[in-house]
């Protein structure tokens, strides 16, 4: 129940934010990503420098592959499609919508935080094996 009440307050804020606000947030995120990135690119550096194989070592390499994968194809990449369809909606091309801009918004909130919490349980993972090491 409680996770409708968040989803429910979540949409009707959204639904009173000005486009230029969706539009500053959705640049935040994309600040994350390239963010993010350089992060990916230390962890593998970090875990192909060390001389060590094993189940734990090979599932943080499968991991850091697919998140780069959700990383780089679909996230940032639906992120910057979500920037042009504002820019098509500000310029007033007729059969866009602007609750259907909100709603992709809200969705793309939504994967944002389900990313970073992937992303902070990836890097514990990350951190406590190279401390066992």
């Amino acid at each position: 129940m409680t996770t409708t009440k968040t989803n429910t307050k979540a949409a009707l804020l959204l639904l009173g934010a000005s486009l230029e606000l969706l539009h500053q947030e959705s640049m935040e995120w994309l600040d994350i990503v390239a963010f993010w990135k350089d992060e990916t690119k230390f962890f593998a550096n970090l875990l192909k420098n060390k001389k060590t194989t094993g189940s734990e070592y090979a599932k943080m390499l499968e991991n850091l592959d697919e998140i780069h994968e959700n990383l780089f194809d679909y996230l940032e990449d639906d992120i910057i499609l979500h920037e042009k369809l504002l820019s098509r909606l500000h310029k007033g091309e007729k059969g866009l919508s602007d609750w259907d801009y909100r709603e992709k918004h809200r969705s793309l909130g939504e994967r944002m935080d389900l990313f970073t919490t992937d992303f902070w349980e990836f890097k514990k993972m990350v951190f406590g094996y190279v401390k066992k090491l």
